[in-house]
């Protein structure tokens, strides 16, 4: 194989990841166009445990904190909200739209043991939650 074949196969695996990529992204990421109820994505999160407590962060930039819901439905965390358009000229061409906006969700299934939600804080642009394991 000449170094030339080997370049254009690198290049054509290259594009090819370009395009799944943004697939999946159109695909977690689908704006709602209608406004609705349902969920339109989900919010990113890191979960670490230890024996008494669990801290979850939820990247959540540009979500004010009166469109946010946090709560404890069975045994699921429920992180839900809106994150809004920001307000934008008359005429004015959106060129890229990478950042979800509308409704969003995210529930997080606990692991057996009962949690009560003991403390959230939303700051720059993360949802810090603490959840105590209770005996």
């Amino acid at each position: 194989m000449s170094d030339r074949d080997f370049g254009d196969l690198m290049w054509a695996d290259a594009c090819a990841l370009i395009e799944r990529a943004e697939r999946l992204h159109r695909q977690f990421f689908s704006p709602s166009a209608s406004g609705g109820e349902h969920a339109s994505w989900q919010p990113p999160v890191d979960i670490f445990e230890n024996e008494g407590e669990i801290l979850v962060i939820a990247v959540l930039p540009g979500v004010a904190r009166e469109d946010l819901e946090v709560y404890i439905d069975m045994n699921e965390l429920v992180v839900c909200g809106l994150r809004r358009m920001p307000r934008i000229g008359r005429g004015t061409t959106i060129r890229r739209l990478e950042v979800p906006y509308g409704r969003f969700e995210r529930r997080i299934a606990l692991s057996g043991a009962l949690f009560r939600l003991q403390s959230w804080e939303l700051a720059n642009g993360c949802l810090s939650l603490s959840l105590s394991k209770q005996p």
